[in-house]
């Protein structure tokens, strides 16, 4: 009799256990399509066996636990790959704004540079002809004009990559925060001896979308619980306890900071990864090199033009007239660039066709000689004759600006490419080591249900077997 109460414990726990285990493949192929999800199975352990006679008989078997397929390097690696990845995306749309904004083309400031400079040279054919003249203050306000427009443009990214930030910040102080409540909830759920497989998964979910952001590193403590940390070291979760970022905007300018153990510290690239790094090296470092050197081949053609125009005289016979209004740190002292905001000041100054300045200055007291077209000359090769520090023309100055957006722009997407091939290939080595595959679940849920039914079959005939038993008895 002993015996068979045994038996029929040892089916009972079978059942259970066939039951649980098929629960468990319910819920993997349930999250089958869940990002970051990781395939679960059962821990199983033998009841300790007990003594029958000359035998050890055993007594079923119970769920210890429910382990989640996880490799912790191939986890790492792929956070570490979304930090580049990140680093890479975040500098491709701004990029490509530049790359539309200094789009070679018919229609540039390279190709206005030349109509202005070619305006001089058909005054120079017709000197007192007012529609020229004109015409030459039209092209010369609209070259003002696109020096403008590009300046403000380039303000304009730099506003929106701030509005980017702006926007990034909410959703990284809502991951930091959701982080520290799991390390709470998985500590309070695997100190009692399970585990919080779900949770961790959630974890390392956020841990890989945080370090495609800001490029956060994470590592696990003795707890159990994931302290988190930017590039350079500053904490972001330590424990239960979550840090707080802060986007302060000042005029046109905008500065993260971090509020840690009631400490705020200002952030800048090398405290910062992914894509708050790509964005932060675009607006900040890119585009005022960019935004110098337009500023600059303003400033020179401002000054060029200026300097040649006040050595001649207009119909009027007056010399000593600036064409273009002076930019406005040109008398600026060291460290500051002379050209600083002269893009985005340019214009022309000149108001009246007469007092264009296409004849050679006269003597003190003369005038200018019918037809005089001397400095319209001179004024009209100044496009291809002068030389920016002695080696570039105004055409290829441009062009070295525009090359260079297009290299950074090609690099960039190579870049990109090869960080998103990266984490594609972790995504799917994790995958397979730890994702849900249907056929496999399937497989085993035929498994489980063949040992639920055998389980089922063996309690039913240990059932008949007791009947039978106490009948006799009877």
């Amino acid at each position: 009799m002993a015996g068979l109460v045994t038996s029929l414990n040892s089916a009972r726990t079978s059942l259970e256990v066939s039951q649980k285990q098929i629960e468990i493949v319910g819920n993997n192929i349930a999250n089958v399509n869940t990002q970051g999800y990781s395939r679960q199975s059962a821990q199983l352990t033998p009841y300790p066996s007990m003594n029958f006679g000359d035998f050890f008989i055993g007594q079923g078997v119970r769920v210890t636990d429910v382990k989640r397929d996880h490799d912790v390097f191939v986890t790492n690696q792929l956070i570490g790959k979304s930090a580049d990845y990140g680093y890479q995306s975040g500098q491709a749309q701004p990029l490509s704004e530049l790359e539309r904004l200094f789009a070679v083309g018919d229609e540039n400031i390279a190709t206005d540079v030349d109509k202005y400079f070619d305006a001089w040279q058909e005054l120079s054919a017709y000197p007192s002809d007012l529609v020229l003249r004109d015409a030459l203050i039209q092209r010369g306000q609209q070259l003002a004009t696109d020096f403008n427009n590009t300046a403000n443009s380039l303000k304009a990214i730099q506003s929106n990559i701030n509005d980017t930030l702006i926007a990034k910040v909410d959703g990284v102080n809502s991951m930091v925060n959701e982080i520290a409540e799991l390390n709470d909830r998985i500590f309070t759920i695997e100190v009692h001896g399970q585990t919080a497989n779900t949770a961790r998964d959630r974890r390392d979910e956020l841990a890989k979308q945080l370090a495609e952001v800001v490029g956060a590193q994470s590592y696990e403590d003795s707890k159990g619980m994931m302290a988190v940390q930017l590039p350079g070291g500053l904490p972001l979760v330590q424990g239960t306890d979550a840090m707080r970022l802060e986007a302060k905007t000042n005029g046109g300018d905008l500065n993260i900071t971090l509020h840690a153990g009631g400490v705020e510290r200002a952030l800048g690239q090398k405290n910062m990864g992914g894509e708050f790094k790509g964005l932060s090296y675009i607006r900040d470092s890119f585009i005022p090199d960019l935004m110098s050197d337009l500023d600059r081949m303003s400033y020179e053609i401002s000054t060029q033009v200026n300097a040649q125009h006040a050595a001649g005289a207009g119909l009027d016979s007056v010399s000593g007239r600036d064409f273009f209004s002076v930019p406005p740190n040109a008398n600026a002292a060291p460290p500051a660039n002379p050209w600083d905001g002269a893009a985005r000041a340019m214009a022309v100054s000149i108001t009246d066709a007469a007092q264009i300045a296409a004849a050679e200055a006269p003597a003190s007291g003369a005038s200018i000689a019918p037809g005089d077209n001397r400095n319209a000359l001179i004024m009209s090769n100044i496009g291809e004759n002068y030389l920016i520090d002695g080696i570039d023309n105004f055409n290829s100055f441009y062009g070295k600006m525009t090359s260079r957006i297009g290299l950074e722009t090609n690099q960039n997407q190579l870049s990109l490419q090869g960080a998103e091939d990266a984490v594609t290939q972790l995504e799917n080595l994790r995958d397979g080591l730890s994702g849900v595959s249907l056929d496999e679940e399937m497989i085993d849920l035929i498994v489980y249900q063949r040992s639920y039914q055998s389980s089922a079959k063996f309690l039913s005939t240990i059932d008949e077997l007791m009947e039978s038993l106490l009948s006799i008895k009877q």
